[in-house]
């Protein structure tokens, strides 16, 4: 590969607008591979790590870890395409938010119940010992204390 085909960091940051310390990080987490380093300590990278930003970018976007998108780049690199493994971590994902969407309408409704029995509470006075007697009528968790 001739030098001219290869790009700096800075290269890539500036074609992906991804910055130059993210572009680091990845490398760290084995997201990027380096072809080589200069005698300069300078990264040098393929014309083809421009595409592998994109897609961790767009892994991102649909909710894929950095730990899930390296399993995926990793199958890549076998030479195989990842788009079964993508298919069953989306599927996780959706079960996921499935259950996170339960606990948050759960959540509603309880906060809910607690807006419409204090509609009618009269205003605390000045004097009370409590911050705000609403608040003092929720009870806590049993594992608070941990």
């Amino acid at each position: 590969m001739a030098a001219s085909t290869l790009l700096k960091i800075g290269d890539i940051a500036k074609l992906t607008g991804v910055s130059v310390g993210t572009l680091r990080y990845y490398e760290t987490l084995k997201l990027l591979h380096p072809i080589k380093r200069g005698q300069n300590g300078y990264r040098y990278y393929s014309l083809e790590i421009v595409q592998q930003v994109q897609f961790i970018k767009q892994s991102q976007a649909l909710g894929f870890s950095l730990e899930e998108i390296r399993q995926l780049l990793e199958v890549c690199d076998r030479g195989e395409p990842p788009c079964s493994l993508v298919q069953t971590l989306l599927d996780e994902k959706i079960n996921q938010l499935g259950v996170q969407v339960q606990q948050m309408m759960a959540f509603k409704l309880e906060l809910e119940g607690y807006r419409d029995r204090w509609a009618n509470v009269p205003k605390a006075r000045t004097d009370d010992k409590e911050i705000c007697p609403l608040i003092a009528t929720v009870a806590l968790p049993s594992d608070w204390d941990r």
